[in-house]
C-alpha cells in the first residue's frame, strides 16, 4: 500500500489539511491514494532535521556513505513490479522504458557509491611548507572539496525515476555529504512515495542520521517556494522548463544569502546534416531522426527539435522519407494534461508563423486514450528562421523544424543566431568535416555536448558526460547533472593552512590513510 504522508527525517508524518490524487494521463481518471500537502511547518521541520543531520553526515566515512547508496539501490530494486506499475499509471510511459529507467536509477546510485568509496573525487591538493624560502617563507596549505549543506531537489516530470526522488540529483548530493529534501513532482506522487520510503528504509539500515532525507508533497508551488527561500537551504537542483527553472533562480537570488540553483532547462538540440552524408544516406537519416524525434512522445530535454541543412536533391529525398516515417508514427500518452495542452498550443502556434510549411503530421492517433501526442515536422527557409525568435524556442513534444539554407554561409548564419544548447549534432562524412571547421568550432561554443553521427536522445551515465550547457539550456554551464561530475554542484573548496597533521581531514594527512590520488607539490601521487 502506498503511503500518502510526507516523509520528514526518514519518518512518515500525518497532516490534517489539504490532499490531492494522482491522475492517469492516458484515461484522465484519478488513481488510488490521497497525498497530503505539506505546509510551512513541515518545511521547517524537514530543513531543521537536514541541518542537524548535516553536522554528522558530512563527515561520515566513505565506506558507510557508499553502503548507504548501495542500500538505496537494493531497496528500489526490491520494489519491482509495484514501482513500475505505479510509474506506468502516473506517467503514461511504457513498461520497458520505465524498467530501463529503474536500472539507470540504481546504476547511478552504485556509480556514486564507487566514486565516494574510492575517494579521490575530493581533489585533494597539498603544497607543503618552505620555511627557508626568501624573501618570505611559504606556509603549508592543503585544499579539498567539502559538502555545502542541505540540498533541495525538484522531481522531474519526464523521468519519474532517474531524475526524480532517487535520481541523479539526489544521488550526487548524498554522495557529496549533503542531506536532501525532495519536492515530489505532483504528476507522480505515488511513484515518489514508494521511492521515498525505499530511501528512508535504506537510511535506517545503513545507520544514517534521520534528517539525511525528506520527501514533501504539494499539488502547487507553495512548498517549493518555501524550500528555496528557507535560510538553511544551501543549493537547489531542478530539471524542467525554462520558466520553472528561472523562477527558482530568481527566488534564490532574492534571498538574504543567495544560493546556487542548478537548473537544467532544455533546448532545441540542433542537428546539422552536411551535404555528403545526405547524398549517401538520405533515407537512413530520415528513419533515424523520425525515431529520435518521437522517442518517448518527444518528451526528452535532448529531443532534436531543429534540423539544419543546405537545399539539394538529396535533401528532398530526406524530406520525402521523413514525411512517410512521421505520418505512420503511433501516438503516445504525454506525461500530463498540462504538458499535452502546452504542446498543442506551441506546435500549432509555430505552424501558423510566416514561412512555415508542414512536412508531415502523424495520422496514427489512438482515439481511445487521452493526451495523445501527434508527431509533427515542418520546414522553413533559413532567412525566415533567422529573423523570427519564436522559431528558436523549445516545443516539448514530438516536434521538429527543418531549416533549409541556400548555402554553407547561410547555414553558418543560422547557427550564429542560436542560444545555448544541451547538445548539437553533426551528421557528416569524415572527409567533409575539414571544410566546416569554423562551423564546428561555433557548435562547441554554444553546446554542452557535441555529437558526431548519432542522435541526441540518449544520455550515457558516465564520468565524461556533460549534461548541461550555456544559458538558457542550463543556469550554470560549468556543471553537469549526469555522470560523476554532478557531485561538484554540492561542494565547495576549503583550504587548511599550517595545521598539525593529526588535526587535518584524512584526505589531507601526510600518510594518505585513504590511499587516494592527490596533487602534492604539483605532482599527482598516492604517496
Amino acid at each position: 500500500m502506498i503511503k500518502g504522508q510526507n516523509i520528514v527525517g526518514c519518518k512518515h508524518i500525518s497532516l490534517s489539511g489539504e490532499s490531492f490524487k494522482a491522475i492517469d494521463p492516458s484515461t484522465g481518471k484519478h488513481l488510488d491514494g490521497d497525498f497530503e500537502v505539506a505546509d510551512e511547518q513541515t518545511v521547517e521541520q524537514a530543513l531543521q532535521a537536514a541541518q542537524k543531520a548535516y553536522s554528522s553526515y558530512k563527515n561520515i566515512s566513505n565506506t558507510n556513505k557508499a553502503a548507504f547508496l548501495r542500500t538505496i539501490a537494493e531497496e528500489i530494486t526490491a520494489l519491482g513490479d509495484t514501482l513500475i506499475s505505479r510509474a506506468v499509471a502516473e506517467s503514461g510511459l511504457p513498461t520497458a522504458r520505465l524498467l530501463g529507467e529503474m536500472g539507470r536509477t540504481t546504476g547511478q546510485l552504485r556509480m556514486f557509491a564507487d566514486l565516494v568509496e574510492e575517494g579521490s573525487w575530493v581533489e585533494a591538493v597539498i603544497d607543503t611548507a618552505m620555511p627557508e624560502r626568501t624573501p618570505l617563507p611559504k606556509p603549508d596549505i592543503r585544499r579539498m572539496y567539502k559538502a555545502i549543506g542541505p540540498v533541495v531537489v525538484f522531481g522531474a516530470s519526464n523521468f519519474p525515476l532517474a531524475f526524480s526522488v532517487a535520481g541523479g540529483d539526489t544521488a550526487s548530493a548524498l554522495a557529496s555529504g549533503c542531506p536532501v529534501i525532495v519536492k515530489a513532482h505532483p504528476a507522480h506522487p505515488g511513484t515518489s512515495a514508494l521511492v521515498g520510503e525505499a530511501i528512508s528504509k535504506a537510511a535506517v539500515k545503513a545507520g544514517m542520521p534521520e534528517g539525511v532525507f525528506s520527501l514533501l508533497h504539494d499539488s502547487g508551488y507553495a512548498v517549493g517556494k518555501a524550500l528555496v527561500k528557507h535560510p538553511l537551504t544551501k543549493a537547489v537542483a531542478f530539471t524542467g522548463s525554462y520558466k520553472g527553472g528561472m523562477a527558482l533562480v530568481d527566488m534564490a537570488r532574492d534571498r538574504k544569502e543567495p544560493i546556487p540553483v542548478f537548473a537544467e532547462m532544455g533546448s532545441i538540440n540542433p542537428v546539422i546534416l552536411l551535404p555528403e552524408t545526405l547524398k549517401k544516406q538520405p533515407e537512413t537519416l530520415a528513419s533515424k531522426y523520425a525515431a529520435s524525434i518521437t522517442l518517448g512522445a518527444g518528451q526528452f530535454c535532448t529531443n532534436p527539435g531543429l534540423i539544419l541543412a543546405v537545399k539539394s536533391d538529396a535533401l528532398n529525398v530526406f524530406i520525402d522519407s521523413l514525411k512517410k516515417a512521421i505520418e505512420v508514427v503511433p501516438s503516445a500518452t504525454m506525461l500530463t494534461p498540462g504538458i499535452w495542452q502546452n504542446y498543442q498550443n506551441l506546435s500549432q502556434g509555430v505552424a501558423g508563423e510566416a514561412g512555415i510549411d508542414l512536412i508531415a503530421r502523424s495520422g496514427n492517433v489512438n482515439q481511445e486514450l487521452c493526451n495523445q501526442s501527434v508527431a509533427t515536422v515542418a520546414t522553413v527557409k533559413a532567412s525566415e528562421f533567422i529573423s523570427n525568435h519564436k522559431l528558436k524556442e523549445e516545443i516539448f513534444g514530438p516536434w521538429s523544424l527543418l531549416v533549409v539554407a541556400d548555402d554553407a554561409q547561410e547555414l553558418e548564419a543560422v547557427v550564429d543566431t542560436l542560444e545555448g544548447q544541451l547538445t548539437t549534432t553533426v551528421m557528416a562524412e569524415r572527409e567533409e568535416l575539414a571544410a566546416y571547421t569554423t562551423l564546428l568550432d561555433k557548435l562547441a561554443d554554444i553546446s554542452g555536448r557535441v555529437i558526431l553521427n548519432g542522435v541526441p536522445t540518449g544520455v550515457e551515465v558516465c564520468a565524461a558526460m556533460q549534461h548541461g550547457g550555456p544559458f538558457p539550456a542550463a543556469s550554470d554551464s560549468r556543471f553537469t547533472s549526469v555522470g560523476t561530475g554532478a557531485i561538484y554542484r554540492f561542494v565547495r573548496p576549503v583550504a587548511w593552512q599550517d595545521w598539525e597533521d593529526s588535526l587535518l581531514p584524512a584526505e589531507l594527512q601526510d600518510s594518505n590513510p585513504l590511499n587516494i590520488w592527490r596533487q602534492v607539490n604539483n605532482e599527482w601521487t598516492k604517496a
